[in-house]
């Protein structure tokens, strides 16, 4: 019961934080900030919050500095808005997830362009998952260390 009114406070303050940053804060340097997850200690006494921020590093930390100097306008106003006794201490992070799935994408893109002639997706063709590509039991097939077989059983 307690998990389900820990995880309950934590979106609330998701949702709030949110629509505060985008709609009250002025500050130019939180432009582009977007509140991707929230954390709840059990006690309900400190909370995570994880932002992502458009922009290169600099930019990340002057948001990130921007939102810690709000700290105060922030709790008061979600005092205001959600149904706690106590507003938990917010604790700003980046959430660095984006970039690392941005990095796999550029990555498998990078195999995609790298074997242009198959007209296959090198990522996640049938050969990357193992299967056979032979469309009938009579086609040739061709065995990782190079030998040749016939089509159906693979031969030793």
């Amino acid at each position: 019961m307690r998990r389900i009114r820990q995880e309950r406070i934590a979106e609330q303050i998701k949702k709030e934080l949110g629509r505060l940053i985008q709609t009250e804060l002025k500050d130019p340097r939180v432009g582009f900030v977007t509140v991707t997850d929230v954390e709840v200690t059990p006690d309900l006494l400190e909370a995570r919050v994880f932002v992502s921020v458009l922009g290169d590093d600099s930019t990340r930390e002057a948001a990130l500095e921007a939102l810690r100097r709000a700290h105060g306008f922030l709790r008061s106003e979600l005092a205001r808005r959600i149904e706690v006794r106590h507003v938990p201490e917010l604790d700003f992070r980046y959430d660095s997830s984006l970039d690392y799935g941005m990095r796999i994408d550029r990555i498998l893109r990078d195999l995609r362009q790298a074997d242009p002639g198959s007209g296959r997706d090198a990522a996640t063709g049938p050969e990357a998952a193992g299967e056979r590509t032979d469309a009938g039991a009579g086609a040739a097939e061709r065995f990782p260390d190079g030998r040749e077989g016939a089509g159906g059983e693979a031969s030793p």
